[in-house]
C-alpha cells in the first residue's frame, strides 16, 4: 500500500468488504426468484415473500455504491481527516449490512429505515469531507 493511502486502511478494508457484501447478495437474491414473478421478470412486490426481500436487499445495495465509492475515494485523494474518513466507511459498512440482515431477514420497515438512514448519512459525511478537501487545496 502507498504511503499516501496508508492512513486509510479501514476505508479501503470498507470498499473491499462493500464489494464482497454485494456479491453475496446478488447470490441471494437468486434464491426462489423463479417462484412469484411479475411480468417484467422480478419478484412480484410483496414483504411477507423472502425471495422478493432478499430481490429488494440486493438492489438497493446496488442502488447506494456509486455514491458510497465515489464519496469514500473522494474523500481520500482529497486528504480528508483519515480518522473520520475511517470512521464514517467503516459505519457505512455496518449499516449497510444491518440494513441487508433486516431487509432480508424481517419485515420490520422502520429498523429497515433506521439503517438505510444511518448509511445514507455516512455517505453524506464522506460527500462533505471531500468537499471541504477540494475547497480547501
Amino acid at each position: 500500500m502507498t504511503e499516501f493511502f496508508a492512513p486509510y486502511a479501514h476505508t479501503l478494508a470498507a470498499l473491499a468488504l462493500w464489494a464482497l457484501l454485494q456479491l453475496g447478495l446478488a447470490g441471494v437474491s437468486t434464491v426462489g426468484k423463479a417462484r412469484a414473478r411479475s411480468a417484467g421478470g422480478l419478484p412480484v412486490r410483496d414483504y411477507s415473500d423472502p425471495a422478493y426481500r432478499r430481490h429488494r436487499a440486493f438492489q438497493n445495495a446496488i442502488e447506494t455504491s456509486g455514491a458510497f465509492v465515489a464519496a469514500a475515494v473522494a474523500a481520500m485523494l482529497t486528504g480528508g481527516a483519515p480518522f473520520w474518513v475511517n470512521l464514517l466507511a467503516t459505519l457505512f459498512l455496518v449499516a449497510r449490512i444491518a440494513t441487508a440482515a433486516v431487509h432480508i431477514g424481517t419485515e420490520v420497515q422502520w429498523l429497515r429505515s433506521a439503517t438505510w438512514t444511518l448509511g445514507f448519512l455516512c455517505v453524506i459525511g464522506l460527500a462533505l469531507i471531500a468537499l471541504a478537501g477540494a475547497f480547501a487545496a
